[in-house]
């Protein structure tokens, strides 16, 4: 969400000035919540009784199935909570006039004066009477392929919405559904090039980077981090146990990379890629301090999967530091937005390490050399590494 709305000086409004307005002057405006909330406003200005209204958008998103965005007389801007998946299992959602749109009814019209006993029922209903509501009303908000989205609006006018307020209501949902439709496919993008790629390399292709071959160079701090037997967990545990494993772990190692400032560019099997870009100047410090994080993530999984009877999980971390190529590998077709060169190579030749070193964490000495006054480090003495040409200088970390 950004500014409010800032509709002071509004006149009074018609149905087709906000029409107009909606279709023809919301088109700097990003934000969905927002728009919706000056619609309200501008809808309560060509005297319709509004009190309450929301949206509930269904969304693609990892964690959340939807979004509803809540707005009430008096305010300048909507609310907006998310809605995770187990909501469909839930009494507040079944049942209720969402439920039914999403069942394919196309209206839901309830007269909140009237006999409760005589309408329908659900907790929603009885809330909205607490609130001295008169009268509700659902629509289906479509939009392309069949999907259906959900608008209501609800008064406390004695009496209710008459038929014109309803026919001035309905006038406006073909183009706030073509509206709403085009700010989600634009977050439904981002989020999902967010997803798959990272918030970085998504805002770049967003912005252009999409030719074979683009891309940049950026300094960085490169981590590899790879499970260990993982084989064999894969070969002798149940396929759905070793899904959820992998989850975990992933969790575990990927929520304090992000909560540090790094991004993870892709997941390997069962290894990851993750930079910290030195634009940041505490980048090399950030990543030890999620790694130290992740590593008590990892001791309480393992502890967790001890009371269930299987072994410890193991891991090694690769780090260095240096200059990479970010930016378009692959196909004319089919590309990968990722960082390549000789720095990344050395961090996946240190995790390799690890294994025969028996060290967790191994550092590069030009990592080494950035942190070396603000964090204690094992000196594990020089080593050779496959693929360059002179022995490497290695530390290990075990905060």
């Amino acid at each position: 969400m950004n500014a409010p709305p800032n509709i002071d000086h509004v006149t009074p409004q018609s149905d087709g000035d906000v029409v107009s307005w909606l279709t023809n002057e919301t088109r700097d405006q990003r934000f969905i919540d927002n728009i919706f909330a000056e619609l309200c406003i501008r809808l309560q200005r060509t005297g319709i009784p509004l009190k309450r209204a929301t949206m509930n958008l269904l969304i693609q998103h990892p964690q959340w199935l939807g979004a509803r965005i809540i707005w009430a007389d008096g305010k300048r801007e909507a609310e907006i909570t998310r809605v995770d998946y187990d909501v469909q299992q839930r009494s507040e959602y079944i049942g209720s006039p969402v439920y039914e749109i999403h069942q394919g009814i196309d209206e839901v019209r309830e007269k909140l004066e009237h006999d409760p006993s005589q309408g329908r029922k659900h907790a929603l209903y009885d809330e909205m009477r607490a609130q001295g509501l008169t009268d509700y009303v659902a629509w289906p908000l479509l939009h392309t392929l069949g999907k259906r989205h959900v608008v209501t609006f609800a008064t406390d006018r004695a009496g209710g919405f008459d038929d014109a307020h309803i026919a001035s209501l309905k006038t406006v949902l073909p183009v706030l559904a073509l509206v709403s439709e085009i700010r989600m496919k634009n977050r439904l993008a981002r989020t999902l090039l967010e997803t798959y790629v990272g918030s970085h390399a998504g805002e770049m292709i967003l912005a252009g980077a999409t030719r074979r071959g683009s891309g940049t160079t950026v300094s960085a701090a490169i981590m590899i981090c790879d499970l260990r037997d993982f084989t064999r967990i894969s070969d002798s545990w149940p396929r759905d146990d070793v899904i959820d494993l992998l989850n975990d772990y992933f969790d575990a190692m990927s929520e304090p990379i992000a909560r540090h400032g790094g991004e993870i560019l892709k997941f390997i099997g069962d290894g990851l890629l993750a930079i910290f870009p030195l634009s940041e100047p505490k980048a090399c410090a950030n990543l030890l301090h999620a790694v130290a994080e992740a590593r008590l993530a990892m001791a309480a999984l393992s502890e967790r999967n001890g009371m269930m009877g299987r072994a410890p999980m193991n891991y090694g971390i690769g780090v260095h530091v240096g200059d990479v190529m970010y930016g378009n590998i692959g196909s004319r077709t089919r590309l990968d937005f990722t960082v390549i060169g000789p720095a990344v190579n050395m961090a996946s030749r240190l995790e390799a390490l690890t294994k025969q070193l028996k060290k967790t964490v191994l550092l590069s000495r030009a990592f080494a050399d950035l942190v070396e006054h603000d964090f204690a480090l094992e000196h594990v003495g020089e080593h050779p590494v496959r693929g360059f040409s002179e022995p490497i200088e290695l530390f290990a970390y075990n905060g």
